[in-house]
């Protein structure tokens, strides 16, 4: 059977409400973090040799990666659904936003909770060149979200699997501010609205407040 390990407030958030989108039969298998240092119990650390979350486990199959179980769970478990095939006219743009989730806007924040845990001084150039590019970077997700209600178009695919935990857990480690991003703020109030979406949180994170605006 498909075992998603979910380690609480993590990009595993994702893979559980893949599987609930699909309705999935699939075991849930919670971690909770240190409360002291915030990161992954050993016994998480343990299921991957990079000792990250997201991490699933399918019979003797260990796989990390939210990019590639998402793709992997959709192939194997969801026929195709919630992806875009090659002709579809969503294609170029599904596949655009579901690798910028993790490869730009992820990696932008990471590099902005680093910066921020060095406790430099607020006009460091570093941290202002990271506030500038988060800038552009909601500015450019704002703008296709006036577009479109989802990113790929107008139902809701994987590539907005992928970037909500960005836009909303996230922001209990790396905060930032949505109230000049309307649209943003709409988006995250459909997805909120989504029963598969709250069934994969209560499951996963039961008792967190959601980060919807």
């Amino acid at each position: 059977m498909l075992t998603v390990h979910h380690l609480g407030r993590s990009q595993s958030e994702r893979i559980v409400w893949l599987c609930e989108e699909l309705l999935l039969d699939y075991e849930l298998k919670r971690y909770g973090r240190d409360p002291a240092t915030r990161l992954a119990p050993p016994e998480y650390k343990a299921l991957h040799p990079i000792g990250t979350a997201p991490v699933v486990t399918d019979g003797g199959l260990v796989l990390g990666e939210s990019g590639a179980i998402i793709e992997y769970i959709i192939a194997k478990y969801g026929g195709g659904r919630l992806a875009r095939q090659a002709g579809h006219p969503e294609f170029a743009d599904y596949l655009y936003w579901f690798h910028y989730a993790n490869a730009s806007f992820q990696a932008l924040l990471h590099r902005a909770l680093v910066a921020r845990r060095l406790e430099p001084p607020p006009d460091h150039r570093v941290l202002l060149d990271l506030q500038a590019r988060l800038g552009r970077a909601l500015d450019f997700l704002n703008r296709r979200l006036g577009e479109a209600d989802y990113l790929a178009g107008s139902e809701l695919t994987a590539a907005d699997i992928m970037i909500v935990f960005s836009l909303t857990t996230m922001r209990t480690f790396t905060s930032y501010d949505l109230k000049p991003y309307p649209h943003i703020i709409a988006y995250l109030r459909r997805i909120g609205a989504r029963e598969a979406y709250q069934r994969a949180m209560r499951k996963g994170d039961p008792g967190m407040a959601l980060v919807l605006d």
